[in-house]
């Protein structure tokens, strides 16, 4: 049942020959965008949690946000003090890295290995789709590792 000293010499010298591409855990980011990405976050923890009107009276209601513009008493849409803040435009964040993960990168969706092609490891990173078997997933994390990709999520143990 044991492996003997030779297979696993063999084995690990095997692993040495392959090129080990560095994966970036960063994306290469102008010093604009850098700052931009500091502010989101900045921005992001500065921003209310923004509320159901009578959550804290009800029960039954769940503590999702709901638009105060469909009601007429609705003391969050009148802005009404002592009431949550109601949801405004000025707590959007930079147009520039709007859409970018927190590390950086431009966050690509993938479904098959072939998706992979064509993708720049220091721009994209790679979130595979939660459709996608097991078997498959094993096939775009490996390719994905070839090319120096980043997979956003890899999954547990992996």
């Amino acid at each position: 049942m044991g492996v003997s000293a030779e297979a696993v010499k063999e084995g690990v010298e095997g692993e040495a020959e392959k090129e080990e591409v560095k994966i970036p855990r960063r994306a290469e980011l102008d010093p604009e965008r850098a700052r931009l990405l500091r502010l989101r976050l900045e921005m992001s923890n500065k921003r209310p949690k923004f509320t159901r009107m009578n959550i804290w009276y009800l029960k039954r209601l769940d503590d999702s946000w709901r638009n105060p513009a469909r009601s007429l008493d609705n003391k969050i849409r009148l802005q009404k003090k002592g009431y949550p803040p109601k949801v405004k435009i000025g707590y959007r964040g930079p147009k520039a890295v709007r859409s970018l993960h927190p590390s950086g990168f431009v966050e690509v969706l993938v479904s098959n290995p072939a998706q992979l092609e064509g993708l720049d490891p220091r721009v994209h990173a790679v979130r595979i789709a939660a459709t996608v078997g097991r078997r498959k997933r094993g096939e775009i994390i490996k390719r994905a590792r070839e090319l120096g990709l980043r997979v956003l999520n890899l999954g547990v143990g992996e």
